[in-house]
């Protein structure tokens, strides 16, 4: 019972999942380096979605980071770790899902 109540906290403190955009990420590998709270090889989607508030091109240069993948941005978080490109792996617009639903944070 604990674990449900701690588990439906941690979804209570997520933006509403159109389209089950939390299940994409896990099948398109995004949770082998990033959650939505803490750093794993990259940073917590909470993290990136602060970095980028209220910034303008924000969206546009996540989509571009995830598809051609990159390195620089949160060398202190990954020590050097680059981001792989996921396109063509994962549609473009599954791209776009998660990318909005990691600014939604």
């Amino acid at each position: 019972m604990r674990k449900w109540l701690i588990l439906a906290g941690v979804l209570a403190a997520t933006p509403a999942m159109a389209g089950d955009e939390l299940d994409l990420a896990r099948k398109s590998g995004c949770m082998a380096c990033h959650a939505l709270d803490k750093k794993v090889v990259g940073p917590a989607w909470k993290d990136i979605a602060a970095r980028y508030k209220g910034q303008a091109d924000a969206r546009a240069l996540l989509i571009d980071k995830v598809k051609k993948g990159g390195k620089g941005a949160w060398t202190e978080i990954t020590r050097g770790v680059p981001m792989p490109p996921y396109s063509p792996r994962v549609s473009d617009a599954n791209i776009e899902k998660l990318v909005d639903y990691i600014l939604a944070m």
